[in-house]
């Protein structure tokens, strides 16, 4: 099993910055994707972004230019670097992973607790 520990929300004023990390402990054998999703009040989740064991990243069009993946392999962690934040962007946000507990399994998934970003005055 994996768990998924995450770090970094909180409060911040529109056009800050906040850096989030959550780091994955337990039986891993590789990681494939490591993602950030978000779930503002009354939403749907979102994806916010994703990024690929070979480093390929893709976001949502609504964090395009401001929000940066990132991830150490050698660590387990993946970080979200958002500059310039919005109001919009106050959300709960969990990151998520797909890996292998063992060369000869099936993928699986894991996700984090969640951890909260308010952008407010």
């Amino acid at each position: 099993q994996v768990q998924l520990v995450e770090s970094g929300g909180g409060l911040v004023q529109p056009g800050g910055s906040l850096r989030l990390s959550c780091a994955a402990s337990g039986s891993i054998f590789s990681i494939n994707a490591m993602a950030w999703y978000r779930q503002a009040p009354g939403k749907q989740r979102e994806l916010v972004a994703v990024i690929s064991s070979g480093g390929n990243t893709n976001y949502a069009e609504s964090v395009k230019g401001r929000f940066t993946i990132s991830r150490d392999n050698a660590k387990n962690t993946v970080y979200l670097q958002m500059n310039s934040l919005k109001p919009e962007d106050t959300a709960a946000y969990s990151c998520y992973v797909d890996y292998y507990s063992d060369p000869e399994g099936p993928a699986l998934d894991a996700w984090g607790q969640g951890t909260l970003v308010t952008v407010s005055s």
